[in-house]
């Protein structure tokens, strides 16, 4: 088992779970995009991990480009305002388009996006989430149609998600420590 960070109260997934994960979505997105040259959008900064060792599991022709969005909010919560801090560099008219999320809470700021992409006619435009916060009585903005795992509503961190830019190069997704961030 990996060395567990001090500021990390619980493990939820392991660096095996996550390699099993990535290999399970890999291959339903193969499948899917057979005979395909989709475009893997990930944003920015978060799902760039996951992106990584997502194509590597795909096994058709593709292409990746990044976004980079702001999200207004109380800082704990997004708003579902959303600014383009970095926009594509790939023209995506005609292209099927799979955009690839670290994490999907409350999925207003991908509700924007997939909007904003819409606008743009694509072939097709779908999600591709690794993790997905349950959170009590919230219904989501958006469904993905990959999902890797479902947390529980907890302040996760690790495999790329961070806490103050700190944690991302945890191999592991892991529950930070309510006095780390203040709660």
């Amino acid at each position: 088992m990996e060395q567990i960070h001090p500021d990390v109260s619980k493990v939820i997934l392991s660096e095996e779970d996550i390699k099993g994960i990535v290999a399970r979505m890999g291959a339903e997105i193969t499948k899917d995009y057979a005979g395909k040259n989709p475009l893997l959008i990930a944003v920015l900064r978060g799902a760039v991990v996951f992106m990584g060792d997502v194509m590597r599991a795909i096994d058709c022709p593709l292409g990746i480009d990044f976004m980079a969005v702001s999200s207004y909010g109380d800082g704990a919560v997004s708003s579902g305002v959303v600014r383009i801090v970095k926009d594509l560099d790939t023209k995506i008219e005609g292209r099927d388009v799979l955009i690839i999320e670290d994490i999907l809470d409350s999925g207003l700021t991908l509700k924007y996006l997939m909007k904003n992409l819409r606008s743009r006619r694509p072939a097709s435009l779908e999600i591709a989430a690794f993790l997905v916060k349950d959170v009590p009585g919230q219904e989501t903005a958006v469904t993905p149609r990959y999902v890797g795992a479902h947390v529980p509503d907890e302040f996760i961190v690790g495999y790329g998600l961070d806490f103050a830019e700190r944690y991302r190069n945890l191999p592991y997704i892991g529950i930070l420590k309510p006095e780390v961030y203040g709660k």
